[in-house]
């Protein structure tokens, strides 16, 4: 009898969200099939039920599926070739961990053959959905539009004020490095506390504004000793920057990378000692909840992916300069800093992005406090097997 189905009778202890038991139950109905069809359950209840007799243990196990997992999740229906998801609509961004599985394709072979053994047909098909930033994701996770996708830290803190329905189901690996705080040489900046009565460009709410606002406030300034400007995305900010607009920019790599590559401004900071700066993967509250096994091949197959990444830098340069019409030697500097790889959810994780979320709130980016725990659930059943890094 499998672990899953023994753990479960024995019984769980502690609350599990909503999230977490749908996807839980879920897993529950089609493992115990599975155990009446190869004949398993009757002797593990006669084992571990023997003053109760056999049927009156089948009958209590059926009424807690009845009772305690009653409710099919969202969309599922009686039979298990229909509860199959045929299509897995996948957000990514350019330049981004997800981009290099996409090219890898190794996703999608996987899901093929994971969809042949299970039901002896075709595979599943994966689609690819292009967004030009992480808030625009969370958007469409949040209106059913994708199933999953990747966004940077601040994206998901801002959907989760917004009551976005998602689930963060994991992480990259730390990237302090590809954030930074930059001065033109002509500015007369030369340490974080000079930024005093200067002006300073960063895009609101993004992850170099989180530095930004870490960094200045370390140095012993306030923020209001600062001149704020927000440009609209990373093409304003390096014509803002170039143009003398600005005295100071925040940015993050590619664009990070090829202003310094460029530009060869006065870096004053990057995010190491400040911040993790991960970005994360997030599903659509449905999805995750009706497929945490789709949830976790994504996974395993990203991390695949971001290994062969590691062993292959030169390729991945060359991928991202073509995809982006980027610079190679701004990509390598971004590249080569950079370890990529799937990190599970855990206490360490949510404690960094809950200090993100409690920034923002402290200072007005977000009008709510949050709990970013509640939507952060640890051990979950999409949690996937990774390689050792």
């Amino acid at each position: 009898m499998s672990f899953f189905l023994e753990k479960t009778i024995r019984g769980t202890e502690g609350t599990i969200s909503e999230v977490m038991k749908s996807a839980v139950c879920y897993q529950l109905k089609l493992t115990i099939a599975a155990e009446i069809k190869e004949g398993n359950l009757m002797d593990t209840f006669i084992k571990r039920n023997r003053r109760w007799g056999a049927w009156m243990a089948i009958l209590l196990i059926f009424v807690f599926i009845i009772t305690g997992c009653g409710e099919k999740p969202v969309g599922s229906s009686e039979s298990a070739e229909a509860e199959e998801k045929k299509v897995v609509r996948i957000g990514y961004q350019k330049g981004n961990t997800l981009n290099i599985l996409k090219v890898k394709g190794n996703l999608e072979e996987r899901l093929k053959e994971r969809l042949k053994e299970r039901l002896k047909e075709k595979g599943i098909s994966v689609e690819w959905k292009l967004f030009a930033g992480g808030n625009l994701v969370m958007e469409a996770l949040s209106t059913g539009s994708i199933d999953y996708g990747h966004a940077a830290d601040g994206s998901g803190v801002f959907a989760q004020a917004g009551d976005q329905p998602f689930v963060y189901v994991g992480s990259d690996l730390p990237n302090p490095e590809g954030i930074g705080i930059m001065a033109r040489k002509d500015a007369g900046i030369r340490t974080l506390k000079d930024l005093k009565g200067k002006t300073l460009g960063v895009g609101k709410g993004g992850n170099h504004h989180y530095l930004a606002v870490l960094a200045i406030e370390r140095a012993g300034l306030k923020l209001e000793d600062v001149k704020w400007v927000y440009p609209k995305d990373a093409s304003q900010m390096r014509a803002m920057f170039e143009t003398k607009q600005v005295d100071a920019l925040g940015s993050w790599d590619p664009f990070f990378a090829t202003i310094q590559a460029d530009l060869q401004p006065i870096t004053l900071t990057d995010g190491k000692g400040y911040t993790p700066n991960p970005t994360f993967y997030m599903a659509n509250k449905t999805f995750a909840a009706e497929h945490p096994d789709l949830i976790k091949i994504i996974l395993e197959e990203t991390d695949k992916s971001d290994q062969w990444a590691n062993k292959n830098k030169p390729d991945v340069v060359q991928l991202l300069s073509e995809t982006l019409g980027i610079d190679r030697k701004a990509i390598e500097i971004a590249v080569n800093r950079r370890t990529y790889g799937v990190r599970k959810i855990d206490t360490e994780t949510i404690k960094a992005q809950q200090q993100l979320a409690d920034t923002y709130h402290r200072i007005g980016l977000i009008d709510r406090a949050i709990n970013v725990g509640d939507l952060m659930p640890q051990d979950a059943p999409w949690t996937p097997n990774l390689a050792k890094k």
